[in-house]
């Protein structure tokens, strides 16, 4: 058995599959290692065209308020009209019987495109990079890219009056690993929604989605993430949830609970936030992380004008 990895909204997940062909996955008796130089030069590559994207969608993002409260509501709420590039680190403990490691760095753009007056899309793209170590046995290092993930929510332009605000769309599996065992490198597609309701300092809410292949049968995965923040009047924001994957061909859960803090602050005209938490795995596959991990990065805010 070779254990498949797998990103779901920026989570690794884990599925064990049968090997019938081991050249596959090694090459003369050794894991196949991706040239690093290759992987680092796509991955910032595609980090500095994120931002390019975020940059000169600006003229076409609804506006937000532009003071620091607004923001720091606006950025727990990931259907606002709030073009923001989060560069969100993860580090990931106890994959397979040599208790492997991972460092991942998801860099995640989300865009919102005015349609109509009262209807925005918002797009939040998810590009892993990732560095790992014996996450499946004595596999030895793998450094580049995993596999991206692409949600399109058609959102209400304006919360209901209690505060309600509602997305859905498709979500997009899109096979960009540059290793076997950074991502299932096939393409996968289904339906995301996200629902959440702001009252003052809360925000309470939930995300779900289904993604199955398309001409294979690697990924059927469900993820669920509920979300709990409190907004202070200085801009700090502490937030808790989970991000539960369920993978319907080993019928396993992945339960991770993650805890934040965050800040915005201002560095001259540049808005910024940046955050710092601990995640515990609740529940955890056979050859998945367990225990202990964190979460740390920064998030870059450009407010439509």
């Amino acid at each position: 058995m070779m254990a498949r990895f797998f990103t779901l909204n920026g989570v690794t997940g884990c599925a064990l599959r049968e090997v019938t062909d081991r050249r596959s996955y090694v090459g003369f008796g050794k894991i196949a290692r991706p040239d690093r130089s290759v992987a680092s030069n796509i991955a910032a590559t595609l980090a500095v065209t994120c931002l390019a994207i975020a940059t000169t969608a600006m003229s076409q993002a609804p506006a937000v308020r532009a003071d620091d409260s607004g923001m720091a509501k606006a950025l727990a709420n990931p259907l606002a009209s709030l073009i923001s590039v989060p560069l969100q680190f993860n580090t990931n403990h106890g994959f397979g019987t040599e208790d492997g490691d991972q460092l991942k760095l998801n860099v995640q753009p989300v865009i919102p495109i005015h349609i109509t007056e009262d209807w925005n899309l918002i797009t939040r793209t998810i590009i892993p990079i990732i560095w790992q170590n014996d996450i499946s046995g004595d596999s030895g290092t793998q450094f580049g890219l995993g596999d991206t993930t692409s949600s399109l929510w058609f959102s209400p332009a304006k919360p209901t009056d209690f505060g309600l605000t509602w997305g859905v769309g498709p979500q997009l599996y899109i096979p960009t690993s540059t290793d076997s065992l950074l991502g299932v490198g096939e393409p996968g597609l289904g339906p995301t929604g996200i629902v959440l309701v702001q009252k003052g300092p809360w925000t309470v809410g939930g995300l779900a989605n289904q993604v199955w292949s398309l001409g294979g049968d690697d990924i059927d995965s469900l993820f669920v993430q509920p979300f709990l923040s409190y907004n202070t009047p200085t801009h700090w924001t502490y937030t808790l949830n989970s991000e539960s994957t369920y993978d319907w061909n080993t019928e396993e859960w992945s339960v991770p609970v993650n805890f934040k803090v965050a800040k915005l602050l201002k560095i001259g005209e540049q808005r910024i936030q940046l955050f710092a938490g601990a995640r515990y795995y609740l529940e955890s596959t056979d050859d998945g992380a367990d225990g202990w991990g964190a979460r740390f990065g920064v998030t870059f805010l450009f407010p439509g004008k």
